[in-house]
């Protein structure tokens, strides 16, 4: 759709009329006037002619075209195209999922058969990774060690396909979690401040790694991201032994201490969840805490067309001023020839 972006410049069409109507004719008898050598070509001299006043209407034409043309081209008309999407401007928001061995108990239920807890956590997170429209996400895994295997991106898609193809054990079978923290850290630190946020989930304790958490802990504190931990696994659990069918708490290993400290001291906080309805109450609450930016911003891009008015006005004055030089011109050399 073509549109013009300042239409009142429309109101300026007139403009040489109005002012040829109400100025004051010029005193013939002024002295100093300014000679015009091509004034009679122009407004046809004295003569009356049907051939002179056609040249003038003519030339009237032309002058009007080119003050049209010049106007159309201050109103800046411009092509408006279909509105196109702006990714709002939102949060960073970083996952840190546990790939250790233990992830692959199962002690959650899904439809009443026994699931590991891998599977639920991939089953949760995807559904919080698809509701944070308009914010970048990425993921680190961590189990002997942590590594990033997506980073900051608005292609969430891409991160759940990363996500659901993720194995227990897949780098070992400990828990490095402040090493997880640390990899975060490093992706998040550049972005811009009062949106950045560590989701880290586990179901044990740091037992690998050279970063120790709460070490990790205090650079999130002073860089200002905010960090959520999640702590995994049922309570109780029953288990066939020899001495018949017991209940254990599969975990045992969880530092559920540490992982309440490190949100503490960021400003996040810490969550535990013993089950499938559990761990997804505990996203919906992150996703409450750390609202999402919203629906993206639409625009119509917009492509200017004021040049080509402008130009067409160019080049017919430059047109204009030859239809106007070349006969006077020509009438000159002609009469000094004859004389």
């Amino acid at each position: 759709m073509i549109t013009f972006l300042w239409p009142l410049a429309f109101l300026a069409l007139p403009l040489p009329f109005l002012v040829r109507y109400f100025a004051r004719p010029a005193d013939p008898g002024l002295s100093g006037a300014l000679r015009v050598p091509f004034f009679k070509s122009v407004f046809g001299g004295t003569s009356v002619g049907a051939g002179a006043e056609n040249r003038n209407l003519w030339k009237l034409a032309l002058a009007s075209l080119i003050w049209v043309l010049l106007v159309t081209a201050l109103a800046r008309p411009a092509f408006v195209g279909p509105e196109v999407p702006l990714p709002a401007e939102g949060r960073d928001v970083m996952l840190a999922i546990d790939l250790s061995g233990s992830m692959d108990e199962q002690d959650f239920a899904v439809g009443g058969l026994p699931s590991t807890r891998l599977h639920v956590v991939k089953a949760t997170a995807d559904t919080f990774i698809e509701s944070r429209k308009g914010d970048r996400v990425g993921l680190v895994l961590f189990s002997d060690r942590a590594y990033l295997q997506a980073p900051l991106t608005f292609d969430r898609n891409a991160v759940r396909d990363l996500l659901d193809e993720a194995e227990v054990g897949l780098t070992g079978q400990k828990t490095a979690i402040g090493d997880a923290i640390a990899i975060s850290l490093k992706r998040l630190k550049d972005r811009p401040e009062n949106g950045r946020v560590l989701v880290l989930l586990t179901d044990g304790a740091n037992n690998s790694g050279v970063m120790e958490p709460l070490k990790a802990a205090t650079l999130a504190e002073e860089l200002g991201i905010k960090i959520y931990t999640i702590g995994v696994g049922a309570e109780a659990m029953a288990v066939n032994t020899r001495l018949g069918q017991q209940l254990v708490n599969p975990s045992a290993d969880l530092d559920e201490g540490v992982l309440r400290e490190i949100a503490d001291m960021t400003g996040g906080k810490y969550f535990r969840a013993t089950n499938v309805e559990g761990l997804a109450t505990v996203y919906r609450e992150i996703d409450r805490l750390e609202p999402v930016a919203g629906d993206p911003v639409h625009i119509r891009p917009e492509v200017a067309l004021y040049y080509w008015p402008a130009g067409a006005a160019l080049i017919l004055a430059a047109l204009f001023a030859l239809i106007l030089v070349v006969p006077t011109t020509f009438s000159r050399r002609h009469s000094v020839a004859g004389g």
